[in-house]
């Protein structure tokens, strides 16, 4: 079975900046760990919940319990960019870069949680026309 959950939009795009959250955390004080691992683990979390969207696309309530709390993880996300913005631990620029690509995630998101029937299906093998 193919795991196409990583052609999703909103997959693709909460990964890429996920890698480039990792990256610059990489550059903030030691001593700051839990808030580094925080901002790990919130925007890693969204596609990690999008694969498992994909697992349960079956299941409408489960479906929407991931995305809600995909949706979540990516608010959460934007939380740690301000702290760290706040902390000059990032250029305005980036900060300002960052809640954008956020918010077309969750732009994405959203509309995958309020058109559940588009994806109930997606990539599903045809049927057997007997």
């Amino acid at each position: 079975m193919a795991s196409h959950f990583r052609t999703l939009a909103a997959y693709r795009k909460g990964f890429v900046l996920a890698t480039q959250l990792h990256k610059a955390t990489l550059q903030f004080p030691r001593n700051e760990w839990g808030f580094i691992d925080q901002i790990r683990r919130s925007s890693r979390s969204v596609c990690a919940n999008l694969a498992e969207v994909y697992g349960v696309r079956q299941y409408e309530r489960h479906y929407q319990s991931k995305l809600t709390i995909a949706i979540s993880e990516n608010y959460e996300t934007q939380v740690w960019l301000d702290f760290a913005l706040h902390a000059k631990y990032i250029k305005r620029e980036d900060y300002v870069a960052w809640i954008a690509q956020s918010e077309e995630v969750g732009r994405l998101l959203t509309y995958m949680l309020n058109n559940y029937h588009r994806y109930k299906n997606w990539n599903a093998p045809p049927k057997n026309s007997r």
